[in-house]
C-alpha cells in the first residue's frame, strides 16, 4: 500500500455541534462564524470530522475555503429572518424544544422532500390478499432503477452543507427515509423484473460495518433480474481510510468482490465535490483497493456555489479520477431544497462552467454527462443555449424520466438569464408544453401531509393507489404497469 504514514493510525473521529469548541481550529475562528456554526447548525444537520478538518480545509483561507464551506454551516444557509429568530432564542435561553419547534417550522418551509420523493416515488407491493402497501425506505422513479435506503445507514461520516437529503438527518421521523430489512425490498423486486440496478444509497452505507451492509446486499445478489449494485457514498471522500485501514476494510473489499463474483456489476457512486478530496494518499488508495474488486467508481457532485462553481476545478477533479481509474459520471445541478439560496448558480451560468471544463479534458473524462436537474419528471439535461426561430433558447432533453418516452428527446425553454430549476422554465412552443409536467399531473402512489400523516415509526398513514411510483397518467396507458 502507498497510503499517508498519518493515516494507518487514524481512527473516525466525528465533530459536531457538540464538541465543536473543542476543536483547536475552533478558537481561530471569526467570532461571527463560530454564531454562524451555532445558530444554523440548530436548523440544518452539522457534522464533520478529524480528518475533513485537518486534512481537507486550509484553515489559512477560512471562511472562503471550499472544504470549509462544504462542511461547516454558515450565515447565509439561513434567511435573514430566520437567523435573528433562532439566533435570539438562544441568546436569550430559551428552552431546547422551544428551539426545536422553531427549528422544524423552518426545515418544512425548506421543501425537504422534492421531486415527489415522498408522494410520487414511494412504490407499493401487492400482498397475498389482493392489497397493497407502500414498501418502506425505498424509492422508485424510474423503469429500471431503484433507490433502497437500509436503516443503519442513515447518516454520515461528514454532512455536506449542500446535501439535498439534509431530512434524513434532523430527527423528523416523518421525513425519514428507511427500512431495517431486505425482506420487503426482494419480495418488490421479484414483482418486478424490470428493475435492473439497485442503489443502496442514505445517508452513507459504508457507515455500517461490513457485516451489516452485507445483510442487505447479499439478498438482492439472489434476485436474477438485478444486473447492477450501486452503493452511494462520500465516504471515498470523508472517510478513504474506510476502505484502506480502518478494522472491516478488507471485509468491505471482500463483500465487494462476492458481489462482481455473483456475476453482478458493481458501481461505488463516489460523491466528490472537490479535487482535493481525491488528493491524499489515502484517498487515492482507496480508488485503487475498491477497483481491484472488480467493482468501479464513478464520481458525481452537484455544481455548488462557494465550493466549485469553478471550470479548472471541475476539469481537475475528472482528470485526477480519470488517472486512478474512476469514471467521470454526473455534474448535477444543486437541487430545489433546504439552503439551495445559498448555493444555486443560473443553469446558464452552470453550462458555461460544465462546457470550459469539459474543453479541458481528453476523451477519457468526457464520460461525464451535465448539467443535469433531478427535476420532477427526471434527469433535464442542459445541451446548451441557442437562437432557435429567432428566440434565444435553452437546449433540453431527460437523460432519465418517469415516462421512459421523453427519453432523448430534444426540446426546448424560453432562454432566462435568472432561472436555476426546471420549474423556473417556459416551454418555447406548444410542442415542448409535453416536457414540463408538473406533479399536480401526476397521481400520487402515496398521498401524505409531510409533519402531519405519518407515525411515530415513519410509516406512512397515507392512501395508496398501487401504481408505479409517479409514472404520468397518459404513460400508464401506453406501457403495461409497472
Amino acid at each position: 500500500m502507498t497510503t499517508d504514514k498519518s493515516a494507518a493510525n487514524e481512527r473516525y473521529r466525528a465533530i459536531t455541534r457538540n464538541n465543536i469548541s473543542k476543536l483547536p481550529q475552533w478558537e481561530t475562528l471569526d467570532p461571527e462564524l463560530r454564531e454562524a456554526v451555532e445558530v444554523v447548525s440548530a436548523v440544518l444537520p452539522f457534522r464533520t470530522n478529524a480528518y475533513v478538518v485537518d486534512r481537507l480545509i486550509d484553515w489559512d483561507k477560512v471562511p472562503d475555503d471550499p472544504m470549509f464551506q462544504l462542511t461547516f454551516p454558515q450565515r447565509g444557509m439561513l434567511n435573514e429572518d430566520d437567523y435573528r429568530a433562532v439566533r435570539k432564542m438562544i441568546r436569550d435561553g430559551a428552552d431546547k424544544k422551544e428551539i426545536e419547534r422553531e427549528a422544524n417550522r423552518i426545515r418544512l418551509s425548506l421543501n425537504p422532500h422534492p421531486a415527489g420523493q415522498m408522494t410520487h416515488n414511494v412504490p407499493t407491493i401487492a400482498l397475498d390478499d389482493g392489497t397493497v402497501e407502500p414498501v418502506q425506505g425505498v424509492q422508485h422513479k424510474y423503469r429500471e432503477t431503484l433507490l433502497f435506503f437500509p436503516s443503519h445507514g442513515q447518516t454520515c461520516h461528514a454532512y455536506c452543507t449542500f446535501c439535498f437529503r439534509w431530512a434524513q438527518f434532523v430527527g423528523l421521523e416523518d421525513l425519514r427515509f428507511a427500512n431495517k430489512e431486505a425482506d420487503q425490498l426482494v419480495a418488490y423486486l421479484k414483482q418486478h423484473p424490470e428493475v435492473t440496478d439497485v442503489l443502496f444509497t442514505g445517508g452513507d452505507p459504508m457507515i455500517m460495518k461490513s457485516k451489516v451492509l452485507r445483510q442487505y446486499i447479499e439478498p438482492v445478489l439472489a434476485v436474477e433480474s438485478v444486473k447492477t449494485v450501486r452503493i452511494g457514498t462520500k465516504s471515498v471522500a470523508y472517510w478513504p481510510q474506510r476502505f484502506v485501514t480502518d478494522n472491516d476494510a478488507d471485509d468491505a473489499l471482500r463483500l465487494f468482490e462476492d458481489v462482481t463474483n455473483a456475476g453482478k456489476q458493481l458501481a461505488i457512486m463516489g460523491h466528490y465535490n472537490h479535487p482535493v478530496e481525491i488528493s491524499t494518499g489515502v484517498a487515492e488508495e482507496a480508488v485503487r483497493r475498491i477497483r481491484s474488486t472488480g467493482a468501479n467508481v464513478r464520481m458525481q457532485s452537484p455544481l455548488i456555489r462557494h465550493i466549485n462553481d469553478d471550470a479548472n476545478a471541475w476539469a481537475e477533479l475528472w482528470s485526477r479520477g480519470v488517472r486512478l481509474g474512476a469514471i467521470p459520471y454526473y455534474m448535477f445541478v444543486e437541487r430545489d431544497t433546504g439552503a439551495r439560496s445559498y448555493f444555486e448558480l443560473p443553469l446558464a451560468k452552470c453550462w458555461e462552467i460544465f462546457r470550459k471544463a469539459y474543453q479541458q479534458v481528453s476523451g477519457m473524462g468526457r464520460t461525464v454527462r451535465g448539467p443535469s436537474m433531478s427535476c420532477f419528471p427526471g434527469k433535464c439535461h442542459v445541451l446548451g443555449v441557442s437562437e432557435v426561430a429567432g428566440q434565444k433558447a435553452f437546449v433540453l432533453e431527460f437523460l432519465q424520466a418517469r415516462d421512459p418516452d421523453l427519453v432523448r428527446r430534444p426540446f426546448f425553454a424560453k432562454f432566462d438569464p435568472t432561472a436555476t430549476w426546471y420549474d423556473q422554465l417556459q416551454p418555447l412552443t406548444a410542442s415542448d408544453r409535453k416536457f414540463f409536467i408538473k406533479p399536480e399531473q401526476v397521481r400520487p402512489t402515496v398521498e401524505v401531509t409531510v409533519g402531519r400523516d405519518a407515525d411515530r415509526s415513519g410509516h406512512t398513514n397515507g392512501h395508496t393507489n398501487g401504481r408505479h411510483a409517479g409514472v404520468p397518467d397518459e404513460a400508464l396507458r401506453s406501457q403495461d404497469p409497472q
